[in-house]
């Protein structure tokens, strides 16, 4: 108290780094405050301060949240540019971070030309900017870089021709689905496909473009593309998407019953692999019978678990499936030239100042093969080719930029989408 008569004043001595001005909290209860809010936030931060003993709304909390400085450091040199959804499908913003020091600079709101063009302009310096296979941000770093240098991403270029692949791989199922004696449709569904077929390419044969065939049969132009890109019709027909069964271990047993007595009843065959330990129902056996999946040679395999082997590193793959690949993909020329594709791509993702010569060889092989959907996928490269080159040369990645992102998701996922852009960006960057 104010030793004054009369006075009521309460006096009290600013001791630096032990109280601040108008707070109720010390500074290092502020700093356990922060530290906790930073991490959790919101309620969840609130409940563990509860158990420490400390009592805040979480109002309180989020201000000494947004009043934590953010960190500002140097621009860097090297930059890597992302995108992620704050709103699946319909917002979406930009993190940027330092490429070579992993350190967050900055969140956009959005992910148009003109705002990282903006955001570039105000930040001279940057000489190298890691993206992904997006235009808008290639457009962008054009506009403002005076001389920039591009880097895409290499993992993007795999899965981009892991998907090309899989394309391949179900665009010739009739052929390597006759290896492993598999069902390929027959049904309506087959029949409707192969008549859309027949319509889609006799308009082509016509003169009739794409976009007027897609107006003219009503339908999407991604799917007048697909058809078109088929030069036979037994490329559209499908091998069955089965999911795996519980009846699949006892595939051996019941194809070696019905081999010995093809009239044995359904009833005691489940009766059989229930007693070895099945725990389907009946229903579930009948089905499995009628799909023809207990006389196959083998389990059955999918066009995406085919395409899904043709890219893993072989010493990742056993020996019986060293033997299916290989049988698969001798099954027509064009999967032995779409597994010598990926097989000789693959060393491409590696650095190296002889890439740009590889690659060069590379799509000039593939353009020689009928594979249309791995032409698609050298189309793209060609039209970003600048970056793909650098992408295969220097040792930037936007690889970082992806782990900020998946980070990201988990704090929108803890405060279950309720928060604001400038709260999510304040926890991004001092994250």
């Amino acid at each position: 108290m104010c030793p004054t008569r009369g006075c009521r004043h309460t006096v009290r001595e600013q001791v630096p780094g032990v109280l601040d001005r108008y707070q109720r909290r010390t500074t290092r209860l502020t700093r356990q405050v922060e530290a906790v809010v930073k991490e959790l936030a919101d309620r969840a931060g609130i409940r563990l301060l509860v158990i420490l003993a400390v009592s805040l709304s979480r109002h309180t909390a989020l201000r000494a949240l947004l009043r934590m400085p953010l960190p500002t450091g140097r621009v860097p040199r090297v930059i890597g540019v992302d995108d992620f959804a704050l709103r699946r499908r319909h917002r979406y913003a930009t993190v940027i971070i330092d490429a070579e020091t992993h350190e967050r600079i900055d969140v956009l709101p959005d992910r148009t030309t003109d705002t990282l063009e903006a955001w570039l302009h105000e930040h001279p310096g940057i000489e190298v900017v890691c993206r992904d296979g997006s235009a808008t941000y290639a457009e962008a770093i054009r506009r403002a870089l005076p001389d920039p240098v591009q880097v895409g991403d290499r993992w993007h270029l795999w899965k981009n021709l892991c998907e090309a692949a899989l394309s391949e791989v179900k665009a010739h199922s009739a052929c390597w689905a006759t290896v492993l004696a598999a069902p390929i449709y027959d049904g309506p569904r087959a029949q409707s496909t192969l008549e859309r077929w027949h319509q889609v390419h006799g308009l082509l044969d016509q003169g009739v473009g794409l976009l007027e065939c897609a107006r003219r049969l009503q339908l999407a132009l991604n799917t007048i593309k697909r058809y078109a890109r088929a030069d036979r019709p037994e490329r559209m027909l499908r091998v069955p998407k089965y999911r795996a069964s519980l009846v699949d271990p006892y595939r051996e047993h019941l194809r070696k019953r019905r081999t010995e007595d093809p009239g044995v009843p359904v009833l005691h065959l489940f009766e059989e692999i229930k007693a070895l330990g099945f725990t389907g129902c009946l229903n579930l056996l009948h089905k499995y019978i009628n799909q023809g999946r207990a006389d196959a040679d083998r389990n059955h395999v999918s066009p995406r678990r085919l395409a899904r082997m043709l890219p893993t590193r072989p010493d990742n793959l056993k020996a019986e499936q060293h033997e299916l690949l290989a049988k698969l993909t001798a099954a027509c020329p064009e999967m032995t030239q779409l597994a010598t594709g990926i097989r000789d791509f693959a060393p491409l993702l590696t650095p190296h100042t002889d890439n740009p010569d590889a690659l060069t060889r590379w799509i000039t092989q593939v353009r020689t093969a009928d594979l249309p959907h791995l032409h698609t996928f050298t189309r793209g490269l060609d039209r970003d080719i600048d970056a793909v080159i650098a992408g295969l040369t220097l040792p930037y990645s936007n690889g970082p930029t992806e782990g900020v992102n998946t980070k990201t998701k988990r704090i929108a996922r803890q405060m279950h989408g309720r928060a604001s852009f400038t709260l999510l960006r304040h926890r991004i960057l001092l994250g």
